[in-house]
């Protein structure tokens, strides 16, 4: 396979691209500053410089002709701006969107975040902000005719993978690696698996090929 991930310099991407390149598929990662390229190479990826935010979905189709799938593991920051919630977390999965049906891509996973749909309406705290991102972007995705698989993981971590988890509607609080969720999309891809589906990902103790294939569409 071919598949392209929008944040591609990203702590989960840079996992991902290492396990697809692995498996020997193809990792193009978007990235917005070439200075992160040699980060890519190293992990297997092939990087490619497009900025998202300056970037509209008819150049960017063009960009994923030959790509077979789409990730979209981008995200402003920890330290960024309410605004840039909205153009990157939640503008950037929607324009990947738009490009992958422009490009004809029907497979779309979208990296979330646990507690999305649970925002303050009325906060403009950069976090509430950041969550009304992440379920507008993921309410876009879920409307049209992909074959997404939306993953909201809870608090992350940079643990060693365990390669158990715990999938679910709601999980409750809790942690999960980011190695653990590089597995799940690199597994939702490649097995064909989660396919309309959207859930909330932690450490669990079920085998994660095996969680995946038993959630509920």
């Amino acid at each position: 396979m071919r598949i392209a991930l929008a944040g591609g310099h990203g702590a989960i991407a840079l996992h991902i691209e290492k396990l697809l390149s692995d498996a020997g598929h193809e990792a193009v990662a978007i990235i917005r500053n070439p200075e992160q390229a040699g980060d890519v190479l190293a992990a297997g990826g092939i990087p490619v410089v497009i900025d998202l935010e300056g970037v509209d979905a008819r150049t960017l189709a063009r960009d994923l002709q030959g790509v077979d799938a789409v990730v979209f593991a981008a995200g402003a920051g920890p330290n960024s701006s309410a605004e840039r919630k909205y153009t990157v977390d939640r503008d950037g999965a929607i324009l990947l969107a738009d490009a992958a049906e422009i490009a004809g891509i029907r497979r779309y996973v979208l990296i979330s975040s646990m507690g999305a749909d649970d925002f303050d309406p009325t906060s403009d705290e950069v976090f509430q902000v950041y969550l009304r991102a992440k379920a507008e972007a993921d309410a876009n995705v879920r409307a049209r005719d992909l074959e997404y698989t939306i993953i909201r993981p809870g608090g992350l971590t940079n643990d060693a993978p365990t390669g158990e988890v715990l999938l679910a509607e709601s999980t409750g609080r809790g942690t999960i690696a980011r190695a653990d969720v590089a597995a799940l999309v690199v597994a939702a891809l490649v097995d064909g698996i989660g396919i309309r589906a959207q859930f909330e990902a932690i450490s669990g103790d079920t085998p994660l090929a095996e969680a995946l294939a038993a959630v509920k569409y």
